[in-house]
C-alpha cells in the first residue's frame, strides 16, 4: 500500500494552474479588446469587437466549440435634407423679360414728348424698368402736390402698370440744396412726400396697392454733379422701378432653436 501512495504521489500533476492562468489572461484579452471598441463608437470597431469576442470564447474550455455572440451594429439613419425651392424656369424668365421690355416701349411712346426734351429718361437695368421723371413736370419748387399736367402724365402712366404683377418701387430725390418750411422741415419729408404723392395716384389709376412702394432718399443718391445748375435739376427727380427679380419669402426660426444650438 505504502508504494502505490508513493507511485500516484510522483506522477501528480502540479501544473494544473496554467489552465486558471489561461483562462485570466484569455478574459483579460477580451476586457482591452471591449474597452478599446468602446472607445470610439464607428461601425468598424464594433465589427474588430465582435471577432475578437467570438475568438475569445471559442478557446475558453468548458464553452460548446464553435459558440458566437453576436453584437449589435448601429444602422445609420439617414437624415432628410430639406428640399430646395425648384428654379424659376428659363421660359418664364424670359417671358418676364420680354413683358418689361415691351412695358418700357409703351412708357416710352405714351412719354415721348417728355422724353425728347430730356425729362424723362427710361433705363433697363439689373433690377428692372426704371423711370426718371425730372420733378420739375410733377411738382411746384419745394412742393409735394401734383400740378394738374403732371395728374395726366402719371395716370397714363398708371394704366400702363395696371394689371401686371410686379413689384413697383417708387422713390423720391432731391438736390443738396437744404429746405425748411411749414410742411417740410428737410428734404427727406420732401422727397418721402413726393414718393407717396406718385404712389396714390398710381392706386387711383388701378395700380395694385400691395406692389408698391414709396421711398424718400432727399439729396443721397444722386445722379449728377450738386455744384451745377443742371446736375442740381437732373437730382430733383421721382425714379419709378418696376422690379423684375422676385424677393425669396423669410424663414421664421425660433430663437430657442437657435440657442439650442449653440
Amino acid at each position: 500500500m505504502r508504494r502505490r501512495r508513493r507511485h500516484d504521489d510522483e506522477h501528480e500533476n502540479h501544473e494544473r494552474w496554467l489552465v486558471s492562468y489561461a483562462d485570466f489572461i484569455t478574459l483579460l484579452f477580451a476586457f482591452f479588446v471591449v474597452m478599446y471598441a468602446i472607445s470610439s463608437i464607428n461601425e468598424g470597431k464594433y465589427r474588430v469587437l465582435s471577432d475578437a469576442i467570438n475568438s475569445a470564447f471559442r478557446n475558453i474550455p468548458g464553452t460548446t466549440s464553435g459558440a458566437t455572440q453576436s453584437v449589435a451594429v448601429p444602422q445609420a439613419v439617414p437624415v432628410a435634407k430639406p428640399e430646395a425651392p425648384p428654379p424659376k424656369s428659363d421660359e418664364k424668365r424670359q417671358r418676364n423679360k420680354e413683358r418689361l421690355r415691351n412695358m418700357a416701349q409703351q412708357l416710352m411712346t405714351t412719354l415721348n414728348p417728355l422724353v425728347k426734351r430730356g425729362q424723362v429718361r427710361v433705363i433697363e437695368t439689373a433690377q428692372g424698368i426704371t423711370l426718371d421723371i425730372d420733378a420739375s413736370v410733377l411738382f411746384s419748387p419745394g412742393a409735394a402736390t401734383l400740378d394738374e399736367k403732371a395728374v395726366v402724365v402719371l395716370a397714363n402712366v398708371g394704366h400702363i402698370l395696371a394689371g401686371n404683377d410686379f413689384p413697383i418701387a417708387v422713390e423720391g430725390h432731391t438736390d443738396n440744396v437744404p429746405i425748411s418750411n411749414d410742411y417740410f422741415p428737410s428734404n427727406w419729408e420732401l422727397s418721402a412726400a413726393r414718393a407717396a404723392c406718385v404712389v396714390r395716384l398710381f392706386i387711383a389709376n388701378g395700380v395694385d396697392a400691395r406692389l408698391l412702394t414709396a421711398s424718400g432718399y432727399a439729396d443721397q443718391r444722386p445722379v449728377a454733379d450738386n455744384a451745377t445748375v443742371t446736375g442740381r435739376q437732373r437730382n430733383r427727380r421721382v425714379s419709378i422701378t418696376i422690379q423684375s427679380q422676385e424677393v425669396d419669402p423669410g424663414v421664421n426660426v425660433p430663437l430657442d432653436q437657435e440657442q439650442g444650438q449653440e
